[in-house]
């Protein structure tokens, strides 16, 4: 099975990437500027593509291996593209109990993937989260900014067919 985290190219625009260059230039001298970059950088392109990074490599004077070790580390850094649909199974302690790995395990089923992949189509992504705050609905998951509590795997089908029209 080929590795779905690759299936959609980086389709960067003139205007991301001249909108990337401003963001450098502006943080440019200062100290500590790779962090609010990295964050700019998302916020323009929804993630961190090797293509941006290298971009911000050269903009900064920073090695792509510093680069890469700061947006590893920091989980609100994603290298992979996103999904329109963004799945976010809350894998903290109460949903986990309660069955969330199984809702989790039935979404990587239907959709073919793994955490932290997009469908080819780029329509979903999956991704584990700890603790959203909702343990009283658990488990929980969010799609995008909609929170769905008090779920079973039964409930996958369900959720997925509102996205799929």
């Amino acid at each position: 099975m080929a590795n779905k985290k690759c299936a959609i190219a980086f389709s960067g625009t003139q205007e991301q990437e001249q909108e990337l260059m401003e963001v450098i230039s502006s943080y440019k001298e200062e100290k500590g500027a790779l962090m609010p970059v990295l964050q700019k950088a998302q916020e323009i392109y929804g993630y961190l593509p090797v293509e941006v990074l290298q971009m911000i490599s050269t903009g900064l004077d920073i090695s792509m291996a510093e680069i890469y070790g700061v947006a590893t580390f920091y989980s609100q850094f994603s290298l992979n593209p996103k999904g329109k649909y963004k799945i976010s199974v809350c894998l903290g302690t109460a949903c986990y109990v309660k069955g969330a790995g199984d809702i989790f395990d039935k979404f990587a089923e239907k959709l073919d993937i793994k955490g932290g992949e997009c469908t080819p189509d780029g329509k979903f992504s999956l991704d584990a989260c700890r603790c959203i705050g909702a343990c009283g609905l658990a488990p929980v998951l969010t799609v995008n900014d909609e929170v769905y509590g008090r779920l079973s795997a039964d409930d996958v089908d369900d959720i997925l067919a509102k996205y799929s029209e």
